[in-house]
This record gives C-alpha cells, structure tokens and sequence, in this order.
C-alpha cells in the first residue's frame, strides 16, 4: 500500500470516528431507527406484561426492560412489535390462533 493509499484509509476512519460519536460528516448516511413505544402497543390491546410477553415469546423481564427502555428490541422481536404497532386489535388476534 502506497503512502497516498493509507492516509486515505486513516482519513477514512477518523470520519468513521466521528461519526460513531455523533457529530457530521460530508457525506454520511444515517437510518433513523424510530422504536415502537412498546408499553402503548401493549395499552392499545388491552392486555397485560405477562400475557403479552407471554404471547410475544419473550421472558417477562424482557418485556419489561423494552417498556422502561433499559434495553430495545432487536431483529424479529422488533418487526413482530412494528406488526403489533400498526394494528394492535388485529396482530394480538392473529398471535392468540
């Protein structure tokens, strides 16, 4: 690797740096991840932690930590809640059969 080469590359990742630290970069792409607001989707159906921790497929705890946002959901849990989200009557139906 030319000299020329690498300082690209040593550019490149003081951007990276800067970027993962939340602050602009000429040319970066951010994804803005909006997080259902799990605790008013479980409300809106009208059901409990344990019955909709229970119906969802994850530990009580989980369901929780999800509601006081000390963890978030993550791959198939958070597209499942997304489901549950847009129509909670309906997905918590589908879910019970």
């Amino acid at each position: 690797m030319d000299k020329r080469h690498f300082e690209q590359l040593i550019k490149g990742v003081r951007e990276m740096k800067r970027h993962r630290a939340g602050n602009v970069v000429h040319g970066a792409r951010t994804t803005e991840l909006i997080e259902p607001d799990i605790r008013a989707v479980r409300e809106a159906a009208k059901i409990s932690q344990s019955q909709f921790a229970k119906l969802i497929g994850v530990n009580l705890r989980t369901l929780q930590n999800w509601e006081q946002h000390r963890t978030r959901p993550a791959g198939p849990a958070r597209a499942l809640l997304k489901i549950v989200a847009s129509n909670p009557k309906a997905a918590i139906e589908a879910l019970h059969t």
